[in-house]
């Protein structure tokens, strides 16, 4: 696999070979009679700002595979093409989805962006229960800065270094998991904030765009109601994760993750577990120490189908997460289903 270095000079290459055959879309759409074009890194975060947007633009979703491993994606020319004349880039961030930042590095592009990671770092948005008014027009957007306006080299300064095979390699693995989606504060941040930019981008429709993000933001509650009757059914059940993809997801229902802290950095960090985690891990699942196994399948090696494999022996229900939508289902039914799942998970469990 190609390092950051040479794929952002490939990209650059390819970028502007494409571009010059492309619309131009960095005008607004109103007055100027140019199309904006949105681009985001997967459909999960193409999902939100396609309820922000609504019929008025569409969004692309370069990512858009249910099976496809984000970690591990190689973008295209057409990626390239497509993020260097979009008008408004949203992307993940925390150097989960690093072809962007490379692409927007290499061509110098100064499209408006909404990173979710930045945002949830920023800690600037609000509570999902509060300091909006549901169902209004009026819902504030939160407080962004760092999230938004022209792309700078500086602004993600840190991000991970070179690209390898592992399929986990290119995050930043600082301390703060970045599969951030699951955290519904930062999804209902990026909605507004997408708002913003595109009220910025066609100020005829930022009524529409505003009123899209509150009534996104009120859907939210689908979710965080089935996360809250976890933690008032299942107060502290411990559970086992082969990833840490659904960290935020485990918080918000109060659950207690078991899995051994040896085997989740390893995983985490791009590494090989240890003998000796593999198989402290193998018998909390086996002893039934946990309630459920939480499995990431885009991601699936050798080391987590063996743990599958002795949590399903046990008795022990599995919970797939994922990382891109299933086909058919936007964020609220996605996060809504998985949330259930989880729920009867427990309710089901030895």
């Amino acid at each position: 696999m190609p390092s950051r270095a040479a794929f952002a000079a490939t990209a650059a290459v390819c970028a502007t070979a494409l571009a010059a055959c492309g619309t131009d879309t960095s005008g607004s759409a109103s007055g100027s009679g140019e199309e904006l074009s949105v681009v985001a890194s997967t459909n999960v975060w193409g999902s939100i700002a396609q309820a922000v947007a609504g019929d008025r633009i569409e969004v692309e979703s370069l990512i858009d595979e249910p099976s496809a491993d984000p970690h591990s994606y190689e973008a295209s020319p057409l990626d390239a093409a497509a993020i260097s004349d979009a008008s408004l880039v949203v992307y993940n961030g925390g150097g989960y989805d690093q072809f962007v930042d490379d692409i927007l590095d290499s061509t110098n592009h100064n499209a408006l962006t909404v990173d979710a990671f930045t945002l949830f770092e920023s800690g600037e948005y609000s509570d999902l229960h509060a300091g909006h008014d549901h169902g209004t027009e009026a819902d504030a957007a939160p407080e962004t800065t760092a999230d938004a306006g022209s792309h700078s080299e500086d602004e993600h300064a840190g991000d991970a270094g070179e690209t390898t095979d592992d399929p986990h390699a290119g995050h930043d693995h600082s301390g703060i998991n970045e599969h951030v989606w699951y955290d519904l504060a930062t999804a209902d941040a990026v909605a507004h904030a997408v708002a913003e930019r595109l009220a910025e981008l066609d100020p005829e429709g930022a009524e529409t765009y505003r009123a899209n993000a509150a009534e996104f933001h009120a859907s939210l509650h689908e979710i965080s109601d089935v996360t809250s009757a976890i933690a008032t059914d299942h107060p502290r059940a411990p559970i086992a994760q082969t990833e840490t993809i659904a960290e935020y997801l485990v918080s918000s229902t109060g659950l207690e993750d078991l899995t051994p802290p040896d085997f989740s950095n390893a995983i985490d960090n791009g590494t090989d577990p240890s003998p000796a985690a593999i198989a402290q891990t193998r018998q909390l699942l086996l002893d039934k120490q946990v309630r459920v196994l939480i499995y990431n399948p885009q991601t699936e090696d050798k080391v987590s189908r063996e743990m599958r494999g002795a949590a399903e022996s046990a008795g022990i229900p599995v919970v797939e997460v994922s990382e891109t939508l299933p086909e058919n289902v936007d964020y609220i039914q996605w996060q809504t289903r998985t949330a259930e799942s989880l729920a009867a998970a427990l309710d089901t469990a030895p």
